[in-house]
C-alpha cells in the first residue's frame, strides 16, 4: 500500500472538513440566530407593545388600593417597561395564580416581594437576587419570566443592574 496516498486522502478528508465546517457557520450566521433567545420571542413581543406583568400585594414594594398597583417595584418594573418602549398591563393575585398564568402564556413577567428562594424555580425563569431594591427590609427579590426566555431575561437582568446593582 502506498502511504502516500494515505497521507493524501487523510490531507483532502480534512480540507473537505473544514470547507463544510466553513459553510454551515456561514449559513447559520446568515439566518438571524441570536444568543441568548427567546423561542416564544417574549422580548420582541413586549418591546414597542404591551408588556403583561403580575404582581401580589407586598408592604411598600407593592400596594394595591384602587386600579393600578403602587410602590417601589411597581415603579422599577414601569421604568424597565419604558426602557423597552412597553406598556405595562398589570395583574394582581397570588404568586400561585400569576405562575399559572407566566406558565400558560398569559403573563410576560412576575415581579413584587419574590425572594431567591421561591419555589417557583422550576416553572419560571427567575432573575438573579436583588438586595438594593428600596422597602425590600433586607431581602434580595428577584423576578420570575415565562421559562426559556432568555433575552427577555437578560435584557430585564442588564436593566436591573442599572438600577439597583446585583
Amino acid at each position: 500500500m502506498d502511504r502516500s496516498w494515505t497521507s493524501r486522502q487523510h490531507r483532502q478528508r480534512r480540507w473537505a472538513t473544514a470547507a463544510i465546517g466553513l459553510i454551515l457557520a456561514g449559513a447559520l450566521s446568515g439566518c438571524g440566530l441570536t444568543i441568548p433567545a427567546d423561542p416564544d420571542g417574549t422580548l420582541d413581543s413586549v418591546s414597542g407593545g404591551e408588556l403583561r406583568v403580575g404582581t401580589s400585594p407586598d408592604g411598600d414594594l407593592v400596594e394595591v388600593t384602587r386600579g393600578d398597583p403602587t410602590g417601589t417595584v411597581v415603579d422599577l418594573v414601569d421604568a424597565f417597561a419604558d426602557s423597552i418602549d412597553a406598556e405595562p398591563t398589570w395583574t394582581v393575585a397570588s404568586e400561585e395564580t400569576l405562575v399559572r398564568m407566566l406558565e400558560a402564556g398569559d403573563l410576560d413577567l412576575v415581579a413584587g416581594g419574590i425572594t431567591p428562594d421561591t419555589p417557583w424555580i422550576d416553572k419560571a425563569g427567575v432573575t438573579r437576587g436583588y438586595p438594593g431594591i428600596e422597602g425590600a427590609d433586607g431581602r434580595e427579590l428577584v423576578m420570575l419570566v415565562p421559562l426559556g426566555e432568555n433575552a427577555f431575561l437578560s435584557k430585564l437582568e442588564s436593566f436591573l443592574d442599572a438600577e439597583v446593582g446585583s
